[in-house]
């Protein structure tokens, strides 16, 4: 097993301007944002910023948090893109943007290693900005997601990017019972990518814990590939694991596949100095 660092650089539709004090300044499209972020504990390279909206959390009892504008932004969203593909940013609820850009990099290196008519199962898929990054290289996709907005949004976002006639399979399910009657079926993929949530529920309510459920999925994934695959990518939000386990957890789980395991942080590249604020940690399986 290898340790790196994935590092998000800024593109035209996205940047993180500064960081510091516990928050982050961001760019989107024409927008910039202020949002929480616990991992920027330095001192911020501005003095001020002016950002169009910001994310204030609410406290310990409340929970959530609510987004102040000091101008007006499109509460239906807005038009971004990453390469070939568009999508549609938005302020929610959950002070995220509707996309990760910092899984940008985990795009690319999935990209060169899928082509044409090869297939692809993307787990915890979200509005589908990755999905439609494989889908735009040639890929078969199959998107699963708990929540009908989330799939909603992707097909959305497939429309955008002139990708509705790609074949992706859009599907509203339990990513755990998906997978595990995936298993059952014998079916197999070249890829698989998976971003699963610290909690969450199903369609119909199925309880999802991160600690309970990723080694049972991960072993369920490990099933659906064979000596053809090409990867398997796992990214985990929740700051209490470690790269080091879930890096284990992958070897053991890919070890009768042979290739290599990779982990490490994700990160994204500051524009006001260089500086790279972690965002995540990944673990991934490839055949190289």
């Amino acid at each position: 097993m290898s340790l790196s660092t994935l590092v998000a650089e800024p593109w035209s539709h996205y940047g993180l301007m500064d960081s510091g004090n516990g928050r982050k300044l961001e760019r989107y499209g024409p927008y910039s944002f202020i949002r929480p972020e616990p991992q920027a504990m330095w001192a911020p390279a501005l003095d001020a910023w002016d950002a169009d909206g910001e994310f204030i959390p609410g406290s310990d009892e409340e929970g959530g948090g609510r987004w102040q504008f000091a101008r007006p932004v499109p509460r239906e969203g807005w038009d971004m893109e990453w390469q070939d593909v568009r999508f549609r940013s938005q302020c929610t609820p959950f002070r995220h943007l509707a996309f990760f850009p910092d899984m940008a990099p985990q795009w690319a290196w999935m990209r060169e290693r899928l082509g044409e008519g090869t297939t692809a199962l993307n787990l915890f898929g979200y509005t589908g900005v990755g999905t439609l990054a494989l889908s735009a290289a040639g890929a078969h996709l199959v998107h699963v997601d708990a929540s009908k907005k989330s799939v909603e949004a992707g097909k959305e976002n497939a429309a955008l990017s002139g990708m509705e006639a790609r074949p992706i399979r859009w599907i509203v399910d339990d990513a755990a019972k998906f997978t595990a009657r995936e298993v059952r079926r014998g079916r197999r993929y070249d890829g698989i990518i998976l971003d699963p949530p610290k909690y969450g529920r199903g369609p119909t309510g199925e309880v999802w814990k991160l600690e309970e459920g990723l080694p049972g999925l991960i072993a369920d994934c490990a099933k659906l590939l064979d000596a053809d695959s090409r990867f398997l990518v796992l990214t985990v939000y929740a700051v209490r694991m470690s790269a080091l386990a879930i890096g284990e957890l992958l070897r053991q789980a890919t070890g009768h596949l042979g290739g290599r395991v990779e982990m490490g942080d994700m990160a994204v590249r500051e524009e006001a100095r260089g500086l790279l604020l972690p965002t995540a940690i990944f673990a991934r399986w490839s055949r190289d």
